[in-house]
């Protein structure tokens, strides 16, 4: 009788405490552009997102389930939405809709983390592999963790060949190879990755760039994202 009673004790806290175990992120994201931005957000495990539009100075408060396999925030720009949440915008449109579900269009600066993963750490960047739109410092707030910023002006100092409206595309989405696209996972930097890399040597240039661009912090961990910082 009292193994039994041991036994249903530890299911019981078993799963009392597993929600415990993947703790939620608050991420505040703040607009510190001149412009009106329309943050955004996605996860693919398990899937969620969503979308606000910031005016300068506002900021939006989200709250993301621990144990999310891939998530990212970024900004959208030049964007218009009707009544009813659908429209376009210049960059980093997620199919039309205000409340993202999905991953943007390039170009758009990333914020990408992974919350509760290997000995319970949050992995935390900042990419360019979908090239830039506006600059993003993404920091935790708790943790006693850095973080990382990218706001050089790569917009202004763009290659022609990687240029369009509002913003400054990747190689890999202008020409599609697998020596810019690492579609084999066998590719190295390039003149157009080291273009990046030299402006934001933290953020991620290229999909091999993890030695200098991963960043992690302790499960649990809150973070603030800021445009324009």
């Amino acid at each position: 009788m009292a193994t039994s009673t041991g036994l249903v004790l530890c299911f019981f806290l078993f799963f009392f405490l597993l929600p415990l175990s993947l703790n939620a992120a608050t991420f505040q994201i703040v607009n510190r552009c001149s412009f009106t931005v329309w943050a955004a957000w996605a996860t693919t495990g398990p899937r969620a997102g969503g979308g606000n539009q910031l005016n300068p100075g506002q900021s939006w408060t989200i709250n993301i389930n621990g144990g999310s396999t891939g998530g990212r925030i970024w900004a959208r720009t030049g964007c218009s939405f009707d009544g009813s949440g659908r429209g376009r915008c210049q960059t980093g449109d997620c199919g039309g809709v205000l409340q993202c579900q999905g991953y943007g269009s390039p170009p758009n600066t990333l914020g990408e983390f992974s919350l509760n993963q290997w000995q319970n750490l949050d992995f935390f960047d900042i990419s360019n592999i979908d090239g830039y739109n506006v600059g993003l410092d993404f920091s935790p707030t708790t943790g006693g963790c850095g973080g990382v910023r990218c706001a050089a002006d790569i917009v202004g100092q763009c290659p022609a060949e990687l240029r369009t409206a509002g913003g400054c595309n990747n190689a890999c989405t202008v020409f599609r190879t697998d020596q810019y696209c690492c579609n084999s996972g066998n590719c190295g930097p390039t003149d157009y990755s080291r273009f990046f890399k030299a402006r934001c040597p933290k953020a991620y240039s290229y999909p091999k760039d993890d030695t200098t661009s991963t960043f992690t912090c302790p499960g649990g961990s809150n973070y603030r994202a800021t445009f324009c910082p």
